[in-house]
C-alpha cells in the first residue's frame, strides 16, 4: 500500500538524509550526557540541568527522526559504529570549561540546522510534506536553543544591533 503518494525514488534521498541527521543526532546526544555528567565550576546547577534538558529533547527527536524514516518505508540506521563513521559531530573530552561545553553545543547546533536545511530541499523536491513539516519545527525549536545558549555565554556588557526594524 502507498499510503505516501510519493514514489519510493523520491523518498531515497529524503531517507538518506534522516539517516545522516540520525547518526548526527546519536553522536550529539552521547556529547550532551557527557557533558551533563562532568561540567564543573560556578555554572554547574544551570548547565548540569540544561544539558539534562538537551539530551531528553534530542532523545525525543532521534525516535521521531526514525520513526520517519520507517514511515518511507526504510530503515533507520542503529549502530554506533556507523554514527561514528558518518556523523558530522565529532566526541568531545569530558575536560572542558563550561563555556567551551556551550561553544561546542552551538557548533553542533549549526552541524544539525545545516543537514536539517538539506532535508528540507530533498523532501520539497519530492512534495513530502510529513517530512517537512517535522524538520521545519525541529528547526524553529534548535534555533531558539541555539539563541538561548549564545546569550548565556555572551559578557553582560555586551548588546544586541541597536537598529529597531519597524
Amino acid at each position: 500500500m502507498n499510503y505516501l503518494n510519493i514514489n519510493s525514488e523520491e523518498t531515497l534521498p529524503i531517507a538518506k538524509e534522516l539517516n545522516q541527521l540520525l547518526a548526527d543526532y546519536h553522536i550529539y546526544y552521547q556529547k550532551l550526557r557527557n557533558f551533563h555528567w562532568n561540567v564543573t565550576g560556578k555554572n554547574f546547577f544551570e548547565l548540569h540541568n540544561k544539558f539534562e534538558e538537551l539530551y531528553g529533547d534530542a532523545r525525543v527527536k532521534i525516535d521521531e527522526i526514525a520513526e520517519r524514516i520507517l514511515t518511507l518505508k526504510y530503515h533507520p540506521v542503529s549502530k554506533y559504529s556507523i554514527y561514528l563513521k558518518v556523523s558530522n559531530i565529532n566526541e568531545e573530552s569530558p575536560l572542558q570549561s563550561d563555556s567551551d561545553m556551550v561553544s561546542s553545543i552551538l557548533e553542533d547546533h549549526k552541524i544539525i540546522l545545516q543537514q536539517m536545511s538539506k532535508i528540507i530541499n530533498v523532501a520539497e523536491l519530492a512534495k513530502d510534506e510529513g517530512t517537512i513539516d517535522m524538520i521545519g519545527g525541529f528547526i524553529a525549536e534548535l534555533e531558539k536553543k541555539s539563541w538561548m545558549l549564545n546569550a548565556w555565554s555572551k559578557k553582560t556588557t555586551e548588546k544586541l544591533e541597536s537598529v529597531f526594524v519597524a
